[in-house]
């Protein structure tokens, strides 16, 4: 019988972050007694829930059963909570986010707009930029970020994971072929995404290691979604979040080639300031997120 939510908490926060030593920082605990709270959960339920290597960690077939359950579990906790605090602790005043253009304006900002259907008291000032700004400095609430703050004053939250995905229009696979592998690039069309320190190398896993190509092309843009239209009209191979074209994988428009090559990127995760309590409004809206995108992330086929 389960009578210790704070080891369902740790469950989830190992699963999210497939880590102990993360999940203990988030927990603010040892790794020792994560470690603990996962035994009792597994002898409480008399399965195994975790697979544990000195590598890895990961999640049986029955840990990602009981992963849907315990985040639903979760969610309804909080809703409780958010209920009876309610009278005295209804999340008001100005929310300031920093969000990623493409994934700002596809997937966070639909939920940010039920967000403050749900609570009139809330303003809500957005930012869009692929440029990190300084939390702090700024007075920045939270940030959605893909990977960790390597600032010391940030702490973060894994919401959803992230990998780069490979792909073409089908007209263009048809005229110049399907590229079988990462040295095949050569002879293909490429359209390059650049930033502040020029064109981003493609990422792939090749012979068992994490590797980055410098790729050229003939079309450099500094938008991922003009990217993306450019692929989809033909032009060439692009290499984008999944996050911006798994509806145009899932529907055809797209095509993923080289999968066997994707890698694992760093997650997609909610970022805020060290605080000993996080306000209603900040706390509320990254469980919004989590809550959502629980299951599965909504680009993931």
């Amino acid at each position: 019988m389960l009578d210790r939510l704070s080891d369902v908490l740790a469950f989830v926060r190992v699963a999210d972050s497939r880590s102990f030593t993360l999940a203990a920082e988030r927990l603010g605990l040892s790794r020792s007694a994560v470690g603990k709270c996962i035994m009792r959960l597994e002898e409480s339920l008399s399965t195994r829930l975790i697979h544990r290597t000195t590598r890895n960690v990961g999640l049986t077939e029955e840990g990602r059963l009981f992963y849907e359950h315990a985040m639903r579990i979760l969610c309804e906790t909080n809703d409780a909570e958010a209920a009876l605090a309610q009278r005295n602790r209804t999340p008001q005043g100005r929310l300031r986010l920093d969000l990623p253009i493409a994934i700002g304006r596809l997937h966070i900002m639909p939920v940010l707009q039920q967000f403050l259907s749900n609570w009139p008291d809330i303003e809500a000032d957005v930012s869009l930029s692929d440029d990190y700004r300084d939390l702090v400095a700024d007075g920045i609430d939270v940030a959605i970020r893909i990977g960790g703050p390597t600032d010391s004053r940030l702490i973060r939250q894994v919401l959803a994971p992230h990998r780069f995905i490979t792909c073409a229009s089908p007209v263009y696979l048809e005229k110049r072929g399907v590229p079988r592998s990462p040295d095949d690039l050569q002879s293909h069309d490429k359209i390059i995404f650049t930033h502040a320190n020029g064109a981003a190398p493609w990422r792939y896993r090749m012979s068992g290691e994490d590797r980055e190509i410098s790729v050229q092309g003939r079309l450099l843009l500094d938008n991922s979604e003009a990217i993306r239209d450019t692929a989809l009209a033909g032009y060439g191979l692009a290499q984008l979040g999944a996050f911006l074209v798994g509806d145009d994988i899932r529907h055809g428009r797209l095509v993923e080639v080289m999968p066997e090559y994707s890698r694992k990127e760093s997650p997609i995760c909610a970022v805020y300031p060290t605080r000993r309590n996080l306000s209603p409004k900040v706390r509320m809206f990254i469980e919004e997120l989590r809550c959502q995108w629980s299951a599965k992330a909504p680009w993931e086929s």
